[in-house]
């Protein structure tokens, strides 16, 4: 065993891997994408389409 060898082992479990490993498999619910989920209170919309319809869902931007 060399030193590399670890190295190409934590590499191995980044990336789609581990999505997959914890269970994340789930899908913008609006618009069918797969990353920058919301899952939250189990919303499961993207970043993108919860800052669209967020308001009329009863959140609101404290800020």
């Amino acid at each position: 065993m060399s030193e590399s060898e670890p190295e190409e082992e934590t590499e191995a479990r980044t990336g789609e891997q581990v999505a997959k490993r914890t269970g994340q498999l789930e899908s913008c619910q609006r618009c069918g994408r797969e990353q920058g989920l919301v899952g939250k209170y189990d919303i499961w919309l993207c970043r993108q389409c919860f800052r669209e319809i967020s308001r009329s869902m009863g959140f609101r931007k404290y800020s």
